[in-house]
């Protein structure tokens, strides 16, 4: 459980952490966020997420609170403080605090910055991944920057909560053409008939994640086929394997689609073989 939160410089007890009122990533969304996977204590791919938090700060105008230092140092002593040996580090950064208009506030206004963390049960990951999950599809209905990671997640929350009442895990977006673009949170992928992986490629329509660049490397190394486009809903149906990729899930085999088994309905060897080594690829950085 999160004992203790860092808001603005000072770490508080989590039950006493709080914003302003008119923050503006509270009343507007006008916000971005991280998330990094903490494993036996240390950051997973701390440089991809920092140099994508920076990116999300660059594409919404958002002044930059610190250094990149100054909060990877934030996210260590909020990760020490908790100590979370296995689990998850949140941070987040909003435009600040100003009364409420839709145009930005004055330069001088100051970012809001607020990181905690909390630990994740392994097991339960690595239980997941032996059974596979099921996931559901749903229309696409987020705004066009979704490359940009904003708080802006209601279309997930809705699509997550669609997903539990089936039974589901994960939701997957589809666009008008019936093209799969992501996951409510993560990355799509299939593994054809031919063995060849396959994910869409990036653009406005979705988010680069840090573990789908890092798992591309690791694709790349072990010279496995990648095919980056466009892949239908119908496609995913007749997949030998299908997964998804995030932060706190690694690689996670899918095995249901809308009801429907993916191959023989088991977590398939690519999937499986690509969780085994991932962490081979990714970058570590001591706590």
């Amino acid at each position: 459980m999160t004992r203790i939160v860092y808001v603005n410089g000072r770490y508080v007890p989590y039950g006493q952490a709080g914003v302003h009122v008119e923050d503006r990533g509270f009343q507007f969304g006008d916000a971005i966020y991280e998330v990094c996977e903490v494993r036996d204590g240390n950051l997973i791919d701390e440089p991809r997420h920092m140099a994508r938090l920076e990116r999300s700060l660059g594409e919404l105008r958002i002044r930059r609170p610190m250094s990149v230092q100054a909060l990877g140092h934030v996210m260590r002593q909020v990760v020490r403080r908790n100590r979370v040996r296995y689990g998850l580090v949140y941070l987040q950064v909003s435009r600040g605090a100003a009364p409420r208009e839709f145009y930005f506030p004055a330069d001088d206004v100051v970012p809001t910055v607020v990181c905690l963390a909390r630990p994740l049960a392994p097991a339960r990951g690595q239980q997941n991944a032996e059974q596979g999950i099921a996931v559901i599809s749903t229309p696409d209905i987020r705004w066009q920057r979704r490359d940009i990671k904003t708080v802006m997640l209601l279309p997930a929350c809705l699509a997550k909560e669609a997903a539990r009442k089936e039974g589901a895990r994960e939701a997957w977006f589809v666009d008008p053409q019936g093209f799969v673009t992501e996951g409510a949170s993560s990355n799509a992928w299939i593994v054809d008939q031919d063995g060849s992986v396959i994910t869409r490629q990036l653009g406005s329509d979705i988010l680069p994640g840090v573990t789908r660049a890092t798992l591309l490397d690791a694709l790349e190394a072990q010279k496995m086929q990648l095919i980056e486009r466009p892949f239908l809903l119908s496609e995913a149906y007749a997949a030998r394997e299908a997964f998804i990729t995030s932060a706190t899930q690694t690689v996670m085999p899918v095995v249901r689609i809308d009801g429907r088994q993916v191959g023989d309905g088991k977590p398939g060897p690519v999937a499986l073989g690509l969780r085994r080594k991932f962490h081979q690829f990714a970058a570590i950085s001591s706590a």
